[in-house]
This record gives structure tokens, C-alpha cells and sequence, in this order.
């Protein structure tokens, strides 16, 4: 991974287009070829950022940007779509390589972990006629719990929290934003699942059309039991 914090100014072409005037900001060039541009604050999203696959090079800038202070350009294009950032350099004033290493990934909680497991086996929980396609289900920035296809084949895409709060409905937002990109997925429709649902997340899920589940641990877990069995 590469960190780089500069003075820098953004312009993003694409789908639409968005402009980030000059500020000292951190540069993300992750090893998976994606490319995020943070501030201060902002918390863990980034102002922008190009999803991986990636085209990246190095400009030299023109006279006039020269006169402005640029003293390099950064042209990262996403190699599926005709998506460019462009990002001019003012100042470097850190830029290192660290090698992180393979990531073992995300460890659910216990119950959380649980909860998928058991939601996955009874599908039909968010409708008569649901199937699963399949459990962990990789975005280009990381799994969703569970997708599924619902009773008229539309995709359903499902984020399970034991707890829920705004953090998750943000995260099944980012992984709707994605998928909904795949003309074989879309139209994508999220459910956000949990054993609570804070208010504040109820409100911000269904505002951006996502549905609310609230699950019942204990009548999964008791639905999952075959009576015929010795052992459960």
C-alpha cells in the first residue's frame, strides 16, 4: 500500500462529475489496484475513490498548470467503464510503501456469524419464494452477507448486524451502490437485518428504500432443529 498526504485537487468524470479543490489530503493506493482520497474528516469514507480495476499514470502538467503550482498529474481510470480521476499534485510532503500482507478477513461475531448461517437456511424469511444464490457474496469492497433472489428473480442483497445501527445501513448502501453497477445483478433491493434496529438507522435505511428485518435469535435457532434428529 501506498500513502501519500499532498496538496492536491481532484476532478472525477464519469457517470457525473465532481470537483475537489486544492487541500492537503491522504492519498490511498491499495494493492488491489483501487485508488481513495481522504480528508480530515469525514470518518472512514473517502471524498472519492476509484474502485478496482485501475489504470494509473503519471503527467507531466502543462504551462499553465505549472504557473498554478501543479507539479505532477495523476490520470486513474477504471478499466471497465470510461470512469477518470484526475489528480493534480501541488506538494508532496509524505509518500510511503508499506507491504501489509494477505488480510485473513473479517471475523464475525459469534451470534452475528450465527445469524447469517441460520438466516441462509431459511431464506424465505424475507418472502415466500426466496432463494439464496449464496452466502458472503464479494463486491469490490468486500462481502455482503447474503444475496439472494426473491419470488419475482430480483436480486436482494442482505447485510445481517446483531446490533443495527447507521454504520451498517452506510455499509449495505455502499454494497447496493456497487452491485447495482452489474447489469447481471441489477436491480439490486437490500434488506438490513438485525436482532435491533436503532431508530436513527430505521429511519436513514428506509429513507434510502432499504427494508428493515428485525430477526428473532432464538426462533431461527429453534426453526433450524430437526425434530427427527438426536443431536442439534
Amino acid at each position: 500500500m501506498r500513502l501519500v498526504i499532498a496538496d492536491c485537487s481532484v476532478d472525477y468524470a464519469g457517470r457525473l462529475t465532481a470537483h475537489l479543490p486544492k487541500a492537503r489530503r491522504l492519498l490511498m493506493l491499495k494493492g488491489d489496484g483501487s485508488i481513495l482520497i481522504h480528508s480530515e474528516t469525514g470518518s472512514y469514507k473517502p471524498l472519492n475513490w476509484m474502485n478496482p480495476p485501475c489504470n494509473y499514470s503519471v503527467h507531466e502538467p502543462d504551462e499553465e498548470q505549472i504557473e498554478l503550482g501543479v507539479t505532477e498529474i495523476w490520470r486513474v481510470s477504471q478499466a471497465k467503464t470510461a470512469d477518470i480521476l484526475w489528480i493534480q499534485i501541488f506538494e508532496i510532503h509524505n509518500d510511503i510503501n508499506h507491504e501489509l500482507g494477505k488480510d485473513p478477513g473479517l471475523i464475525k461475531d459469534g451470534v452475528e456469524a450465527h445469524l447469517q448461517e441460520l438466516m441462509a437456511a431459511q431464506i424465505e424469511i424475507i418472502g415466500e419464494g426466496a432463494m439464496l444464490v449464496r452466502r458472503e457474496y464479494m463486491t469490490p469492497i468486500g462481502p455482503v452477507d447474503i444475496l439472494a433472489k426473491d419470488k419475482n428473480g430480483q436480486s436482494v442483497a442482505i447485510e445481517i448486524k446483531r446490533r443495527g445501527e447507521i454504520d451498517g445501513v452506510e455499509q449495505l448502501t455502499r454494497y447496493l451502490e456497487l452491485m447495482n453497477r452489474d447489469a447481471a445483478l441489477a436491480p439490486v433491493r437490500g434488506i438490513f437485518a438485525a436482532q435491533e434496529i436503532k431508530p436513527q438507522a430505521r429511519t436513514l435505511a428506509e429513507d434510502r428504500g432499504i427494508e428493515c428485518l428485525i430477526l428473532d435469535y432464538e426462533q431461527l435457532r429453534e426453526a433450524s432443529i430437526d425434530p427427527d434428529s438426536l443431536f442439534w
